[in-house]
């Protein structure tokens, strides 16, 4: 099997004064860190696959069509064929054009995206993919392994005796009697996937599932976070042509509660510590081997609305100015779904199946059962989910979820039905897998 891999990266980074988290957090004020896209593009006797991963908080609806279009279109591929995952960081920019033009309407709420910057990192994109594909190396092996992480993830939904939410443990959890709980549901491995022109790596993806949050949305400090500080120290102690990309998995009921006192200027570098520490020994287990086949596979998936949400409703909710900025303009975000769900455009989730090795992407922000179910459908397979594609619906929990309740629930803008949807999804993926 001839096959060629070429990577690419451009720069995401806000302007100073760009909204953030959608706009109901401060402001960009000041960057200390930039941030990046970053990708791969296979090349085969076949159309191109892409995959992207975004320092961006999420790309929604119409925003992540459009990103994978442009892509496609530079690669010479179509729009089913490319996977763009954001990685989730709050204190970034999380863009739903529909949702944009909502709130510019109404006069006295931040916009959602600045369409100058939006369209700025759509050239870049379309210029870096073009520029990798002039010099796309051989991929002739895959290699994959697993560490675990040490006290970074904790579920954050703490249930009581009659499996109800008790309490929310926040990014960082507020008192000993939060903190000190069990860690409770998580999936602690961080999965490495690489990519080798015969016995040199040309990209490493890294894939790990929790909020990837020390502390935000108080300064308008733009930033990649403990997950891209972990992937520029790995840059750092790799070789010096691999491109490294770090894709967050199911994590929308996943944060670093348990582990984490929001010290600015201390504990973002312990966690960014303790997950280059799993890089590290994930990297050490890679044992390259031949590809010997390789598939992509997609499936469209569209979950209804949860009926408790009325247009209507969520209208005068916007147009109602005693309410705070977050209270109009997440509902902004519930408009936008409800009328692309009238419009009956569906997400599609794809996977890239290489060998035993399964690279899975889902959309929004999945709990992270979705992710153990997934690897048990294929325990003989090596799988690694990205979670964060379109994130059109907002979080996606199980549909035991909905009878606990909760803020992640709140705000689940699909009916229950939407586990039962995305796990037949899932399996439609696996279905897909090569012949061995």
């Amino acid at each position: 099997m001839k096959l060629k891999i070429a990577t690419f990266r451009f720069d995401v980074t806000p302007p100073l004064g760009h909204s953030l988290c959608g706009g109901w957090i401060p402001p960009a004020s000041r960057v200390v860190d930039s941030l990046e896209a970053i990708g791969f593009v296979i090349l085969s006797d076949q159309r191109p696959i892409i995959v992207c991963a975004v320092d961006w908080t999420g790309l929604c609806n119409a925003a992540h069509q459009q990103w994978r279009k442009v892509l496609a279109k530079a690669a010479g591929t179509t729009v089913e064929r490319v996977a763009v995952q954001c990685v989730h960081q709050h204190d970034a920019p999380f863009v739903c054009l529909e949702t944009d033009r909502i709130v510019r309407a109404q006069g006295d709420l931040p916009p959602n995206i600045d369409s100058e910057f939006f369209h700025t990192c759509l050239k870049r994109a379309d210029s870096a993919i073009r520029e990798s594909l002039k010099v796309p190396r051989r991929l002739t092996h895959v290699a994959a392994a697993q560490s675990k992480v040490k006290q970074v993830a904790s579920n954050r939904r703490i249930l009581d005796d009659a499996g109800k939410i008790l309490k929310n443990r926040s990014v960082a959890a507020s008192s000993d009697d939060v903190r000190n709980l069990p860690a409770g549901v998580i999936d602690p491995w961080l999965k490495t996937v690489a990519f080798y022109d015969g016995r040199e790596k040309v990209a490493a993806c890294y894939y790990y599932a929790v909020h990837p949050i020390s502390y935000c949305c108080q300064e308008g400090h733009v930033t990649s976070e403990f997950v891209g500080q972990a992937r520029r120290l790995k840059e750092q102690h790799d070789t010096p042509d691999c491109t490294h990309i770090y894709f967050t998995g199911c994590a929308g009921n996943l944060n670093t509660g348990k582990y984490n006192n929001s010290s600015h200027k201390e504990n973002r570098q312990v966690l960014t510590q303790r997950l280059f520490d799993a890089m590290q020994q994930a990297s050490q287990k890679l044992h390259p081997e031949p590809i010997q086949n390789m598939n992509w596979a997609t499936t469209d998936f569209l979950p209804p609305v949860h009926k408790s949400f009325s247009a209507e409703l969520i209208e005068k909710q916007i147009n109602d100015r005693s309410q705070n900025v977050v209270h109009r303009n997440r509902p902004a975000f519930t408009l936008a779904w409800i009328r692309r769900c009238r419009q009956k455009i569906p997400i599609t989730l794809s996977a890239l199946h290489m060998n035993q090795v399964s690279l899975v992407h889902l959309p929004a922000e999945p709990f992270v059962e979705y992710q153990l179910r997934s690897q048990t459908l294929q325990p003989t397979r090596f799988v690694a989910t990205a979670g964060y594609g379109d994130g059109g619906p907002w979080y996606i929990p199980t549909a035991e979820a909905y009878f606990q309740g909760g803020y992640e629930v709140s705000v689940a803008f699909s009916d229950p039905q939407v586990d039962g949807l995305l796990m037949k999804g899932i399996q439609t993926l696996f279905e897909s897998q090569p012949a061995k």
